[in-house]
């Protein structure tokens, strides 16, 4: 007997976006189906059964009752929360639980513990080797395929304007996804984001289409163009793949075998394919067990003490950087932002701006329907804040106008401009660098990689690190914002 229940505390205990509700509960209902076409007995219990208790707890005592069961069999979670929960399950309903490792992830905990604890220093690079030599992906023997481990350094270019974004596959909603979706507008209208043009897929037949079209037709210019942004083309040539990994339609091995085999059939040049592997094996696997190392307390970490609360546009999307215009607004119709638009767009400006990072973890949990905590916690505090004081990330990813220029055309319709450095007219990512850097001197000069930046500031004049400096709290002082939604 399998047991499925849609619970209304998993829904809220932040405000999913609509988007990611309205895609996880019709991928449960398209699953159940497909495990009675096998002939395994579902128990089902949807959102808008009346005696719904609205808790896995709830829901899976009154189903203990209902079928007499003597034993409850559950794949581990991948939130703390809901693990700590699952441990009292056994006492509570007074039978044995057993909690299985997640297959979803090719690293168990013990595995990644016993890597994490024989390194001097955490660093996803020397994990990411450790897992192809594990897995034999992209490997002659014991060396790495085309004689390098990374080939990062070739995909950063920019996006030509000859180059168009490929043309992606729709999946229209079946009945089954349309009555979710108007479920999900009835029980969650206020939440954030649009459920407009719904068109991910939602079953494995699906899953595998697009992983198909992707390793086709996009795959092949992935690598080089994955850092770049465009305006009106949130998706490019990234994969789009990642909700659907994580909640279990596609099997990350599967991908990745799929983009190898794309590269040994000469179909797809070794720059887009390892990129692609590595954000898979690498990074994925990667902040996954710096999670579960760290938790309970890394959520809470805060390690520049940064306080501000987040600014009201990050629901609204009303501003006039464009550039976090256009990303907000792909993320509110989408759920979706690739990682460039995360990390170096708004990620960037919650670092320079010093926003709260639990305020920050929440909104990137909230609004993204491939987040999940340990997937979201690690990358919020820990790549984009730096608020772990430097667990895995080398130095904080901290930018001016400069790189947003470089990797996309958003400046170009903006009332700000990169190339204006200070007063009237400024991109505020430029002054709001320098600050960054001025106010955080004590705990980040000393940083190796800084040393270039620093360097740079102090040759500065001083009225210029000043007007600098004004200008950035000028404008920080003109966002509202109390961090509700």
């Amino acid at each position: 007997m399998v047991l499925m229940a849609e619970v209304g505390e998993e829904a809220t205990y932040v405000r999913h976006h609509k988007r990611k509700i309205a895609f996880l509960f019709s991928a449960m209902r398209h699953f159940a189906d497909a495990l009675r076409a096998r002939g395994v007995v579902v128990d089902y219990i949807r959102l808008d059964d009346p005696e719904n208790g609205g808790s896995f707890g709830s829901e899976l005592a009154r189903a203990v009752e209902r079928h007499r069961a003597g034993k409850v069999v559950v794949t581990e979670p991948g939130e703390w929360r809901v693990a700590e929960m699952m441990r009292g399950w056994s006492k509570d309903l007074g039978i044995p639980v057993e909690i299985r490792s997640d297959t979803r992830f090719l690293c168990s905990h013990e595995d990644f513990e016993l890597w994490a604890g024989a390194q001097r220093g955490l660093r996803m690079e020397f994990f990411y080797r450790e897992m192809r030599r594990r897995t034999g992906l992209l490997m002659a023997g014991d060396k790495p395929v085309g004689g390098r481990w990374n080939f990062d350094a070739e995909n950063r270019e920019a996006l030509p304007k000859t180059i168009d974004a490929p043309r992606r596959p729709d999946f229209p909603p079946d009945d089954t996804t349309e009555a979710i979706l108007g479920l999900v507008a009835q029980r969650f209208g206020n939440h954030f984001g649009d459920l407009d043009m719904f068109d991910y897929p939602v079953t494995r037949e699906d899953a595998l289409a697009y992983l198909d079209w992707f390793v086709f037709v996009a795959l092949p210019n992935f690598g080089t163009y994955q850092d770049a942004m465009r305006q009106g083309e949130p998706l490019l040539f990234h994969s789009h793949l990642s909700a659907l990994i994580n909640c279990g339609l596609l099997d990350p091995l599967e991908c990745c075998r799929r983009a190898e085999a794309a590269y040994l059939d000469g179909d797809a040049p070794i720059n887009a394919v390892e990129g692609f592997v590595r954000q898979i094996i690498g990074w994925r696997e990667f902040v996954r067990g710096i999670y579960w190392r760290e938790m309970p307390g890394y959520g809470a970490r805060n390690a520049l003490d940064a306080r501000r609360p987040l600014p009201d546009f990050f629901w609204t999307g009303d501003t006039d950087l464009n550039c976090l215009r256009q990303s907000i607004a792909e993320t509110r119709a989408n759920a979706y932002a690739h990682h460039i638009q995360r990390l170096m767009v708004i990620g960037n400006f919650c670092l320079l701006a010093g926003l709260d990072p639990v305020e920050v973890q929440e909104w990137f949990l909230v609004v993204y329907h491939d987040a999940y905590e340990w997937v979201e916690m690690p990358n919020v505090v820990g790549m984009i804040l730096y608020a772990d004081d430097g667990l895995f990330a080398s130095k904080p990813y901290a930018a001016s106008g400069n790189y947003i220029d470089k990797m996309s055309d958003y400046c170009r319709s903006c009332v700000y401009s990169p190339k204006v450095k200070q007063g009237e007219g400024a991109c505020p990512f430029n002054p709001l660098y320098w600050d960054f850097l001025a106010r955080n001197r004590d705990k980040l000069s000393r940083n190796q990689r800084l040393q270039r930046p620093y360097a740079t500031l102090d040759r500065m004049a001083p009225d210029k690190v000043a007007a600098a400096r004004r200008d950035a709290q000028a404008f920080l002082t003109g966002l509202v914002g109390d961090g509700d939604y």
